[in-house]
């Protein structure tokens, strides 16, 4: 890796952004914040949800107007406006949440709104627009099909449509939100071939991770942002991560395995057998105790999710059983789920998992309305108020007050409301997916923590999750799964990411390792 002077002459700095401030409805988001960007550079920028990075990135991409601060490029200062403004200077962001239209192909989706035109002006010429995409898939070594539709993509290939379609813009900075969050380890590497050969053409590439074991593989430089503030700028290939993490949450956090409860009880409140569903699911057993945390591993496909959604209504599944504390229960939507005290905590928690546009006591409230109707079926405010006030300050929701709205909250604070959500709704069985997914290093131990406590509780937990060090770390048993099947049920003493990724590769029959 090529490392980069400390000091660059300003004629090497593509992007200077200076004193940038901006600040929402009862939050400062920003406080005179800044970073820098080289020509040709891979610069990483980190912090915990809510220090900022995302709104300064949406600054520099004309989503957000700042308040305050300068923003220079190649040199000169400019105002940017809006979005269409920030392309035509070369400016392309890749959002976590992906911008693409599944019922459209990928060639169209690259060149929406900007189609080649057919000699009748009204009609377009697919033709020129897939020689266009073609061309752009040759600059980038990738192997696609412009006539693909995009619904047809793994999330991969859908990473790889984003960047052709930045590049079609003539992109001389490219920001990659959290790019790697649901891709496989072979996925990551061709994702960062292509990042390592945009540098090359001298594109100025900002990499927003969570994921801080990557900064070694692929920046030259990291950026640390805290409370809307501006921290410091390191050498990545000097910065141990313990600084880095050290900087980020202005406290050591300790990585060690939190204490779990030795010995869960015995009593087994969730038994599923023979589940199938569709294609996918295949005669999925499997059994959950009181105070348990039951990981579920697997590689991306293998199924997990798919069992979740189906235990808890959201998907109807062919055939099976569910009993839950040893009765037979017959789930057939999320409202049966709830009444049998089964929570699910999506991984796509802003879709799924909250009211966005709703405050945080509402939220709290909303999967279990019935308690907070009056005899006359008004809602009592008082009492949802009450109970708001009792879960944020019993799971720590950090908020400026009840009535915020969640969508200003940080993604670890936003999982948090769900499981008060869920708390408040008295379920028994909570199903984590991707608890901590997007969620930083600070929030992630806070997070862990709370999966113990509630454990502790007596509350019985699936944790769905593709990181192996949070399974090895968080569970009790581990569930593996592969193409739709349970390959493996491992202990703690027996589970290994080794033993893990053996059985998340095994296809064919089923082998029980371990009750």
């Amino acid at each position: 890796m090529t490392t980069l002077s400390t000091s660059p002459d300003k004629k090497d700095l593509l992007l200077r952004m200076d004193g940038i401030s901006k600040s929402f409805p009862g939050v400062q988001a920003l406080s005179e914040a800044r970073f820098e960007l080289r020509y040709g550079e891979v610069h990483a920028l980190v912090g915990e949800n809510g220090a900022g990075k995302s709104t300064m990135m949406k600054i520099l991409g004309g989503i957000y107007r700042k308040d305050a601060g300068h923003i220079y490029l190649e040199g000169k200062e400019v105002e940017i406006h809006g979005p269409r403004m920030a392309q035509n200077l070369g400016i392309s962001i890749i959002h976590q949440e992906l911008n693409l239209m599944p019922h459209l192909t990928i060639a169209q989706n690259i060149f929406i709104g900007r189609e080649p035109r057919s000699k009748i002006s009204f009609l377009m010429d697919d033709k020129t627009t897939n020689q266009k995409a073609e061309g752009l898939f040759k600059l980038l070594n990738l192997k696609l099909d412009p006539t693909t539709k995009v619904a047809d993509l793994t999330v991969a290939k859908q990473q790889m449509v984003e960047i052709a379609k930045a590049l079609s813009f003539n992109a001389k900075i490219l920001v990659m939100d959290e790019p790697t969050a649901a891709l496989t380890d072979t996925e990551i590497d061709e994702l960062f071939r292509i990042i390592r050969q945009l540098r090359e053409k001298g594109v100025g590439i900002v990499h927003i991770s969570h994921r801080l074991e990557e900064l070694k593989q692929i920046s030259d430089r990291v950026t640390v942002m805290r409370d809307g503030k501006y921290i410091d700028t390191l050498q990545t290939v000097d910065a141990p991560i313990n600084q880095i993490i050290s900087l980020m949450v202005g406290r050591i956090i300790y990585e060690s395995a939190p204490e779990l409860p030795e010995n869960p009880s015995q009593e087994v409140v969730l038994e599923v057998r023979n589940l199938n569903s569709g294609k996918l699911l295949k005669d999925v057993s499997f059994s959950l105790k009181r105070g348990e945390i039951l990981g579920f591993a697997g590689l991306m496909g293998a199924g997990r999710t798919e069992v979740a959604r189906a235990v808890f209504g959201a998907d109807t599944y062919d055939s099976g059983e569910i009993y839950i504390k040893g009765k037979r229960v017959h789930i057939k939507s999320p409202g049966d789920a709830v009444t049998h005290g089964v929570g699910y905590l999506s991984e796509d928690r802003k879709r799924y998992g909250l009211a966005l546009g709703m405050d945080v006591k509402e939220n709290i409230a909303m999967a279990a309305m019935k308690k907070f109707l009056s005899w006359l079926g008004w809602v009592d405010f008082k009492r949802t108020a009450a109970r708001g006030n009792e879960m944020v300050k019993a799971l720590n929701i950090k908020t400026p007050s009840l009535d915020q709205k969640v969508q200003f909250l940080s993604g670890g604070n936003q999982q948090k409301v769900v499981v008060g959500k869920w708390l408040t709704a008295d379920t028994e069985i909570l199903i984590f997916d991707e608890p901590t997914r997007g969620i930083d290093v600070g929030a992630k131990s806070e997070i862990y923590k709370l999966l113990n406590d509630l454990a502790h509780q007596g509350k019985a937990i699936i944790m769905i999750s593709s990181e192996l060090p949070e399974v090895l770390r968080m569970s009790h048993r581990v569930v593996v799964m592969c193409e739709g099947r349970v390959t493996g049920v491992l202990n703690s003493t027996e589970a290994t990411q080794e033993s893990i990724m053996k059985f998340a590769t095994m296809r064919g029959s089923v082998v029980q390792v371990s009750a």
